[in-house]
């Protein structure tokens, strides 16, 4: 594990794990008129840019450890063979042979925040330490670079986002292409149930993502658990060795066949970190309260962030 000299980390690490849920298309899914444009650009509150740094940014920490030859490690020469004879089965009589190799690097992606949530720019490797079983490391390889990342869009088709959707979509449309030309994304909407809206798994395609956040059909209810644990599912067929999901919602889940519990189990076990936006409303401070709590504890469990914005349009300004 890394720690840095007086700053926050958020470190994953830990490996994949099976789902059940999956991501379908919706049959019969009915796509939305379209709505228009606000002509008006909402005054910024505040600068959001530093919530989605740490999308696009992460320092590379590898510790060169240096492992000592042993039966588990040590690699072993298998002794060559002359070729058999020709017309000679190559597999007749062969009892197999295995090899093991030294692993003398280990890799850590990290993301480095203050203690106000923003990124830490400006870091060098001796603002780290590498520690194997409290054995400090040397640190061999210290860079920064914009990783490709495999990215969900997992958006609140429920009813009571339909006001919000156009100006979540325009937020989510500002994000993809200020990332990485290499990044693939999918997105899911979610209501009552949740979708795949692509026609392929992953696309770096700024129209068809466009076109796949832009079926609104909100209605319904929230069933968020079900769509990340099927989003986190669908990960898995991932090319890109980062995986990030962006969950968008406005309250409490209400329909999830999965528990809380479950789904945060299963996050751990995952190396997907997870960013949440939650627009709660006040009408009912208790649920918001509640929600709140949720969506806190899906970033926490991933090495994520939550943010909170006052209204949608600070979506927008990200």
């Amino acid at each position: 594990m890394c720690s840095a000299i007086d700053q926050a980390t958020r470190l994953t690490t830990l490996a994949g794990a099976s789902l059940r849920s999956s991501c379908a298309h919706p049959k019969g899914f009915r796509r939305s008129a379209s709505f228009p444009r606000r002509d008006t650009t909402p005054p910024a509150t505040k600068s959001f840019r530093s919530f989605f740094n740490s999308l696009r940014y992460a320092c590379l920490l590898a510790c060169g450890i240096a492992l000592f030859a042993s039966t588990a490690f040590a690699q072993i020469p298998v002794p060559s063979t002359p070729p058999p004879p020709s017309g000679q089965d190559v597999n007749a009589g062969k009892q197999g042979s295995s090899i093991k190799v030294d692993v003398n690097l280990v890799v850590l992606h990290t993301t480095v925040l203050d203690d106000r949530q923003r990124f830490a720019d400006g870091l060098k490797s001796e603002n780290f330490r590498g520690f194997e079983d409290k054995v400090e490391q040397k640190l061999s390889v210290f860079k920064r670079e914009d990783v490709p990342v495999s990215m969900g869009l997992v958006i609140d088709n429920s009813g009571s986002m339909r006001d919000k959707r156009p100006r979540v979509n325009e937020a989510a449309i500002t994000l993809v292409q200020a990332s990485n030309p290499q990044d693939e994304a999918f997105v899911v909407n979610f209501n009552d149930d949740f979708y795949l809206d692509l026609d392929k798994d992953f696309t770096s395609s700024i129209p068809e993502l466009k076109e796949a956040l832009e079926r609104i059909d909100s209605r319904g209810s929230t069933a968020m658990r079900d769509a990340i644990l099927g989003s986190l599912d669908h990960l898995k067929k991932a090319s890109k060795d980062k995986k990030v999901l962006l969950v968008v919602t406005d309250g409490e889940d209400n329909a999830s066949r999965n528990s809380l519990e479950k789904m945060i189990r299963e996050i751990q076990k995952t190396d997907t970190v997870i960013y949440t936006i939650g627009l709660l409303g006040q009408e009912n401070k208790k649920e918001a309260k509640r929600a709140r709590k949720v969506l806190e504890q899906i970033s926490a469990a991933s090495g994520g962030l939550a943010y909170f914005p006052e209204n949608v349009d600070d979506v927008h300004n990200i």
